[in-house]
């Protein structure tokens, strides 16, 4: 067996394992490994798909992602009179950037009382004053400058101005002046309920992932750090209650890091499986699958979030469709805050404008407002069903668990038909009906000549006789009663609500970042798991709350303040913590490597 020696050994190289791998081995005084179970996307020889403004073909790309992974989104056991929740498929990335290389771009950060609450749950140190300095290192916004944002990190953002959008967004942002919202420039410095240009992670319209912003041909020529893709790690290798390791298989066999510290940057779903794999978790539940209990920490797989999500979409006239000028689909935005707000705080809703819903021929008839609960208080939990590493753990959300939550996502789903019925979209949209991520909407997702062909004849109808494309609406496009039945009758809401509410791909919380005397607790504020030596979690499980955003940007902030903390308790710790200090950043390119300290220090050392 293969068995390698670093100093560092990092499970995932997605968004944060990537701005981790390049951080703690900027200084070249460590020894780095980075694991990744999908292929790579080096520099310049990224995927044409990958890089694509238009996310959605990548994402529904079934070698881009863990297939075998489907979740419960809505609880198993729910209230007399509610359907118990079936398996669904929840696309999770497999391959180097994670989630950035696959998601929607946004570039969102969340307002200043997410972290705050952070904080005052037990994360110390990660109030907003103590977060905003590394959402300005890891930003070059290229629209905005001033105190809240950066202009030399490796990730540029900007936004697509009304200018250029297709008359179907321009629509929906006069429709949300006509409704009362204010318009607002920046998203990410005006925190104000209000509509806006949305921010993305994106230049010259192509994609710009972790992978690419962090791990460029400079990082990648460290001779002190080590990137193994097509590599699957199995778990963790300890002795006693000390992590000294990962397991793993690569394409030629199996395979040992052994490593100061261990780094899990798997995702809010792996990360916590790879925990209780290893034997960090509730003791009993451990015991019960035959896995020897290493540490029992009863929230490893607890406080699972994510923000529950429905859409009301419309028949888009063809002079106010997308067209080929732009890939980018996404243009518009809005935070608004529900009636209950005094309680659960403003901005806790969200919207979208989609001004095409899927690359085929339908979609680009097609137009959506997507909403959802910005701030969401139901909890889900993960377990095992199978201690063997290939099996996916069972994944429950419990979305709409919450009574809050309900109230919301109702008043969300009403607000996107009321936007339908104000006079800039009723020009140029017609025949609104309420639509869900369903299982066939990701099967029409898949480019194939089948999904082709079916669409083209149907697109054809679409665009013909308006009585055609109404029934066409009613009986084959939409899922369930129409939107004018559904918004007149509670019951039909709530069964659509129950039935239809799916995630956005941001699963938060499942290693729970606390005070260590919090039971529930499972990582430190800086990461490290409690109860054991020689392990951190780095990724969107340790967020106590998911913030009201898309989760990327928080997560490469995440990453970003991790690095400096590990790097400041190394022995080395002056000339590397320098190296990544604040005030240097890495800039567009990712700054060249120091000299290594000793020989000995920037190799790897590899022996069978």
């Amino acid at each position: 067996m293969q068995t390698i020696e670093a100093d560092f050994v990092i499970v995932g190289a997605g968004s944060a394992g990537c701005v981790l791998a390049n951080r703690l081995s900027a200084s070249g005084a460590h020894r780095v490994v980075l694991i990744e179970a999908g292929r790579d996307q080096p520099p310049d020889r990224e995927e044409p798909a990958i890089l694509d403004s238009y996310p959605r073909i990548a994402y529904f790309d079934p070698k881009n992602v863990w297939a075998e992974l489907k979740v419960y989104l809505a609880p198993r056991n729910p209230p007399a009179g509610i359907p118990p929740a079936a398996l669904k498929r929840y696309e999770q990335a497999r391959l180097m950037g994670g989630g950035s290389s696959l998601n929607d771009m946004q570039a969102n950060r969340g307002l200043p009382c997410d972290y705050d609450d952070w904080a005052s749950s037990g994360a110390a140190g990660w109030g907003w004053d103590d977060v905003l300095p590394y959402f300005r290192k890891l930003e070059r916004d290229m629209d905005f400058a001033g105190p809240l944002h950066g202009t030399d990190g490796p990730i540029p953002i900007r936004r697509i101005m009304p200018d250029a959008w297709p008359e179907f967004s321009r629509a929906a942002a006069q429709a949300m002046r006509h409704a009362g919202f204010a318009g607002l420039q920046d998203q990410n410095a005006d925190f104000r309920d209000g509509y806006f240009p949305v921010a993305i992670s994106n230049a010259y319209d192509r994609r710009v992932s972790a992978s690419t912003a962090y791990l460029d041909n400079t990082a990648r020529r460290r001779p002190n750090l080590h990137i193994l893709t097509n590599t699957v790690a199995l778990n963790l290798l300890t002795e006693g209650r000390k992590v000294v390791g990962v397991a793993a298989r690569e394409q030629t066999g199996p395979l040992q890091v052994r490593a100061r510290e261990t780094l899990l940057c798997a995702g809010a779903l792996h990360s916590p499986a790879f925990l209780l794999r290893s034997g960090i978790g509730p003791g009993a539940e451990l015991q019960a699958l035959g896995i020897p209990t290493v540490a029992d920490r009863p929230g490893v797989g607890k406080n699972l979030q994510e923000h529950p999500a429905l859409s009301v979409s419309a028949f888009v006239l063809s002079s106010a469709r997308l067209g080929e000028r732009l890939r980018r689909h996404t243009h518009l935005g809005l935070r608004y805050s529900s009636s209950l707000a005094p309680e659960t705080g403003s901005g806790d809703l969200y919207m979208v404008a989609l001004s095409k819903t899927g690359w085929h021929p339908v979609g680009k008839q097609l137009g959506s407002l997507v909403t959802w609960v910005n701030k969401p208080y139901s909890r889900g939990q993960l377990s095992l069903r199978s201690p063997a590493p290939e099996a996916e753990p069972e994944v429950e959300f419990s979305m709409l668990t919450d009574e809050r939550d309900a109230v919301r996502l109702r008043e969300a789903v009403r607000m996107a038909a009321r936007l339908f019925e104000q006079p800039p979209l009723q020009a140029v949209t017609s025949d609104p009906f309420p639509t869900s991520y369903s299982e066939r909407v990701r099967d029409l997702g898949i480019i194939s000549r089948k999904n082709a062909v079916m669409t083209t004849i149907l697109a054809t109808c679409l665009d013909g006789p308006s009585w055609l494309r109404r029934m066409l609406l009613k009986h084959v496009v939409t899922e369930g009663p129409s939107l004018q039945r559904m918004l007149a009758n509670e019951d039909l809401l709530e069964g659509f609500l129950r039935t239809a509410v799916h995630g956005l791909w941001h699963p938060a919380g499942s290693c729970k970042m606390g005070d260590p005397a919090d039971a529930q607790a499972v990582v430190t504020a800086s990461g490290r798991v409690i109860g054991v030596e020689g392990v951190r979690v780095a990724d969107a499980s340790i967020m106590p709350w998911i913030p009201r955003a898309n989760t990327n940007i928080p997560t490469l902030m995440v990453a970003e303040k991790l690095s400096d903390a590990i790097l400041a308790e190394q022995p080395q710790a002056a000339s590397a913590a320098s190296a990544a200090s604040l005030s240097g950043g890495q800039g567009q390119e990712g700054g060249a490597p120091s000299p290594p300290a000793t020989k000995d220090t920037s190799r790897l050392v590899v022996t069978s």
